[in-house]
């Protein structure tokens, strides 16, 4: 599926956060794109690893809005747990002009992987305090929000390249997040594609459905499977 030939969206403001232990390199592709089709975009890079998840969401998410051009539309793409720092934000204060949101491969409900291995000292090196926040037990982060009530789309991935964590959690899944986890009630649509949970944000087929799901508030209807 092609980009979308859109107009300028100069006064509508995208901020793209990255997931857990990554940067925001990881979402480059996406910002190019963005930026292509008329977007104020900022790709917003943030101490993932440092800080739980309240802290994160309150410090990242209103340092960016500051950043956005006043009065502009508001729009979120995320990735992993950069959409939970977007439902964490948006459970404690009011963002106007708020616009769509779309999570990549969210850990809506949580991660079986993190229930598995979260309490490994390598885990918890690696990921740190706001990792061991993703499990799917009611008392964790993503379970204690509640639905939402903005315009949301969700992107899961259906491929692994790790068939050991694929194994810890329920099919089909994208290697650290199911189908299935990523979904929350109140979301406006949802889609799976067969991308791998860590490089689905470089996919032409998942920025294209991005950028469509921003503009028109739906996903691109798939004819057919894509493998």
């Amino acid at each position: 599926m092609a980009l979308l030939s859109s107009p300028t969206y100069s006064n509508d403001c995208v901020i793209l956060l990255h997931g857990l232990a990554r940067s925001n390199s990881s979402m480059e592709s996406l910002s190019l794109a963005l930026d292509k089709v008329g977007y104020h975009t900022l790709n917003i890079n943030y101490p993932s690893t440092k800080y739980p998840i309240e802290t994160l969401a309150k410090d990242t998410i209103g340092n960016a809005l500051a950043s956005c051009p006043n009065k502009a539309k508001v729009h979120f793409v995320t990735h992993s747990m950069g959409g939970i720092l977007v439902r964490q934000y948006v459970s404690k204060n009011t963002i106007n002009n708020m616009g769509r949101v779309v999570m990549l491969g969210p850990p809506n409900k949580g991660s079986q992987v993190v229930d598995k291995l979260g309490e490994l000292s390598l885990f918890k090196l690696i990921n740190g305090p706001a990792g061991i926040q993703l499990g799917t037990t009611k008392k964790s982060i993503p379970n204690s929000l509640g639905s939402v009530d903005f315009e949301l789309g969700v992107i899961a991935g259906t491929r692994s390249f790790n068939p050991l964590l694929s194994s810890m959690m329920p099919q089909p899944n994208d290697g650290k997040v199911s189908v299935e986890s990523s979904k929350i009630e109140g979301m406006k649509d949802h889609i799976e594609l067969p991308v791998t949970h860590t490089f689905m944000m470089n996919n032409k087929a998942v920025i294209a459905q991005v950028i469509h799901f921003l503009e028109k508030g739906l996903f691109h209807p798939l004819p057919h499977p894509i493998e």
